[in-house]
């Protein structure tokens, strides 16, 4: 696994993504989103970890556009900007839940390493997301 934090976009396949995102036309990058957090909730069996981690990529820029979410502002993201992604809370909601089953690679993965911020950092944005209040999101480690 390309991977050197917990963030979003701190991997090779989100920031492949990102830079394949920014290389789009304005009108096609929601199209975009909504197709990598697609992706990932509509998959049966098991999840690739590279499906998954565009799934929190994208995931992580819609949650940025919600109230109390955290600004998607890594070196590694997108640095073009986005459109309104608030209309794809459901989805991203859908392939975060997606992402953190059994049947994960991604899981798998970071439950070899640092499984436990991770984890607090996808309840962060489940949290955005979800639009629960600030008091009751989990704080980062």
């Amino acid at each position: 696994m390309g991977t050197w934090d917990i963030g979003p976009f701190d991997n090779d396949t989100a920031a492949d993504w990102s830079g394949a995102l920014d290389d789009a036309s304005a009108d096609a990058r929601r199209d975009l989103v909504l197709a990598a957090l697609t992706r990932a909730a509509d998959t049966t069996g098991f999840l690739d970890s590279e499906i998954g981690e565009e799934a929190v990529a994208a995931a992580a820029l819609v949650a940025a556009q919600c109230p109390g979410g955290d600004p998607a502002d890594s070196a590694y993201g997108p640095r073009q900007p986005v459109p309104d992604l608030t209309g794809l809370r459901a989805p991203a909601l859908r392939a975060l839940d997606r992402v953190l089953t059994e049947e994960s690679e991604l899981l798998e993965l970071w439950a070899e390493s640092d499984s436990a911020s991770w984890k607090a950092a996808m309840d962060r944005l489940r949290a955005a997301l979800a639009g629960r209040p600030a008091a009751d999101r989990p704080t980062p480690a």
